[in-house]
């Protein structure tokens, strides 16, 4: 397990027995992660777990010592954290980058129990930790945003007031950091979903919602 997670973990092979019943969807940031979990779990009456909705959570069941990253995070105030540090070291500092708290998301799936399906989605669904816990494939699959295709989805965001960067004393220059540290990280999953011979789907502007849904589908070969 990861920091955050039980000391007296089960060992790899019982875990992805265990979770043998979960459909993993990662990728970059504004890559239509959340809109295809929902459509599949309509769909198949799985259950859905967002990721992102339990960060506050999993922040507090951690110490410094389990997750250094995160609580070095927590002690920025907005501009320290978006605007006055380059998106390099932005991209080499991010907590949830670097997998601190993927042993709570483990254990979170643990609990749910395994009497339905469940898809999990999220940005946190770093290739490497999860390629361990697949019984197969067919099971995990990778969203990657071209940078059009995320900057359109960003300033939808941002118009209907969304946006984070706006609590900064420079919102444009937040913006365009995020941005690069994004796509470094996007970047970074396209090479490691290639290394690991995991699946991955490269999401574009001209991409519609319906087929991106099916083209997960096919990778889950549902």
């Amino acid at each position: 397990m990861q920091p955050g997670g039980n000391d007296e973990a089960p060992d790899i092979a019982e875990l992805a027995a265990r979770l043998g019943h979960v459909y993993w969807i990662g990728g970059g940031s504004g890559a239509g992660k959340s809109t295809v979990a929902r459509a599949l779990a309509d769909r198949h009456g799985w259950r859905l777990y967002a990721t992102d909705d339990v960060m506050p959570e999993h922040a507090r069941r951690t110490t410094p010592e389990e997750a250094p990253l995160l609580h070095d995070f927590l002690a920025m105030d907005m501009d320290e954290r978006w605007v006055n540090r380059s998106p390099g070291t932005m991209l080499e500092t991010f907590h949830w980058f670097h997998g601190e708290g993927f042993g709570l998301i483990v254990e979170d799936l643990l609990a749910m129990g395994r009497e339905t399906c469940v898809v999990v989605e999220g940005f946190r669904l770093l290739p490497h930790l999860v390629k361990p816990l697949l019984t197969g494939p067919g099971h995990a699959v990778w969203l990657l945003p071209t940078a059009e295709f995320r900057q359109a989805v960003f300033a939808v965001r941002a118009a209907a007031g969304s946006g984070f960067t706006g609590r900064t004393s420079d919102p444009e220059r937040a913006d365009r950091n995020l941005a690069a540290r994004d796509h470094m990280f996007t970047t970074r999953l396209r090479e490691e979903t290639a290394c690991l011979g995991l699946p991955a789907i490269e999401v574009g502007v001209t991409m519609t919602e319906d087929v991106l849904v099916e083209r997960v589908t096919d990778a889950f070969r549902l």
